[in-house]
């Protein structure tokens, strides 16, 4: 780090013509020849659903051996802690309650808390680990956490066996009868990071893409401006971060240029969706790395697809519904089939990770100074199992994650454990979560 004899403050924006950018964290933000400031922590969660094929994602040995669905994260290996033992009980159905085994998996990731079974308003479960995390870590950011996902969230009513919708659509709870909604548009995350100043109705959308124009273009004198005054690694890194806004809202425009086209109506998508999953996930991943680069948020959740989801994957050469493929009844050929689904999902994770680890953060990369947590409420598909979790904790923690580990705990160790650890790293310690019992040493 080179310190110029100029300082900006660590919250420092661009405004021009209503428009405010945030920008990420430059070396002038340091004082010249003063200490370098603390590494920022920040928490990211990606939730995949349906299960996991537990004997290809697991090692055979206690080592971190990269089996065919953690293959696509080779590459990060000192930066990963693979944990498995771990269990979420509070998933189990109570007395009398019967299925819905996929609506606790999801409501019970973060919380640990059982939740009421009802098709009604009076949804409960408990506080969310990132919404805990949220409360310190954004007390100066410009959004508390930021909660994303890629299918669409217009679902209402009963999801499964008389539990609300409320439980599988989110994994973000506020307090015990608070989900938070998770948006899937990528315009509407980015018009959220960024600022929009547009009505929401299809003539003004249509006129933005007319426009063509970046909403950065409006920047450019101040961007002149500000460049004059940083050294050469601040300029690249500006420019850098510019760049891949204006990337950004290239695809989303895109994105919303093929959705008006005309189409069946039934098959109409609601929104400037790209047309695949890896494509709306990268793009959604790409937000969620400016969101952090940025500091405009501190905290985010992704779900990557919802629980019960019978989403395809025709473009990879599975045109079986997810969930439907999840109840395998251990069929090879099924097997075969889950096991690429799981392997796409982890590819697109690793896209993050890459693009976490290409981004500069002060003395290191993102991926340097962020805690991820990746894995699934659900172990074994077939039998709707909660124990032995696939769990995956990734990047540096800001110094306080050390990588390259298989983590073996006792079976039925609370995942609820984990979180209290990870919050303990994140400087946001807690006494107890959901059903947890004591921080897992990790």
């Amino acid at each position: 780090m080179i310190h110029t004899g100029k300082h900006l403050p660590r919250r420092a924006f661009l405004r021009q013509a209503g428009t405010v950018v945030a920008l990420p964290f430059l070396d002038a933000m340091v004082p010249a020849f003063g200490a370098t400031p603390a590494p920022v922590h920040r928490l990211a969660i990606t939730y995949v659903p349906n299960g996991i094929v537990m004997e290809n994602w697991t090692p055979s040995s206690t080592g971190l051996e990269f089996t065919p669905i953690l293959e696509p994260l080779k590459s990060f290996r000192d930066n990963l802690i693979l944990i498995t033992g771990l269990a979420s009980k509070p998933a189990f159905p109570g007395p009398g309650e019967g299925t819905g085994d996929h609506v606790r998996a999801a409501s019970t990731f973060l919380t640990g808390a059982h939740p009421k079974k009802t098709e009604g308003p009076d949804i409960r479960a408990g506080v969310s680990m990132d919404q805990i995390a949220a409360q310190e870590l954004s007390k100066d950011v410009q959004l508390g956490s930021l909660e994303v996902c890629l299918d669409s969230n217009e679902l209402i009513g009963a999801c499964e066996a008389g539990y609300s919708c409320a439980y599988a659509n989110t994994l973000s709870w506020r307090n015990a009868t608070t989900p938070l909604p998770m948006e899937n548009q990528p315009r509407a995350v980015f018009e959220r990071l960024f600022g929009d100043n547009d009505n929401t109705t299809d003539q003004a959308r249509l006129a933005r893409i007319r426009e063509d124009r970046s909403i950065l273009d409006s920047l450019s004198q101040e961007v002149t401006r500000l460049g004059r005054n940083l050294g050469q690694g601040d300029r690249s890194k500006l420019e850098q971060y510019l760049d891949s806004i204006r990337e950004i809202e290239r695809r989303i425009q895109k994105a919303e240029e093929q959705s008006s086209l005309e189409l069946p109506r039934l098959e109409r998508p609601s929104g400037g969706i790209p047309s695949t999953f890896a494509e709306h996930a990268r793009l959604m991943f790409d937000l969620l790395v400016l969101a952090h680069q940025s500091g405009i948020t501190r905290v985010s959740t992704f779900l990557m697809s919802r629980e019960v989801s019978p989403r395809p994957y025709p473009e990879i050469g599975i045109p079986d519904p997810h969930h439907g493929l999840s109840h395998h009844q251990h069929d090879p050929a099924r097997l075969a089939k889950l096991t690429r689904i799981n392997t796409h999902h982890m590819e697109q994770y690793g896209y993050f990770l890459e693009k976490l680890r290409a981004t500069p953060d002060g003395d290191g990369s993102l991926l340097d100074h962020m805690t991820l947590l990746y894995g699934c409420g659900i172990s074994d598909s077939n039998d709707h199992l909660h124990t032995n979790l696939p769990i995956l904790v990734a990047g540096g923690g800001a110094g306080r994650l050390k990588g390259g580990r298989h983590v073996r705990v006792p079976e039925q160790t609370p995942l609820a454990n984990l979180h209290l650890a990870l919050l303990e790293k994140l400087g946001v310690p807690i006494d107890s979560l959901g059903d947890s019992t004591a921080p897992l040493g990790i």
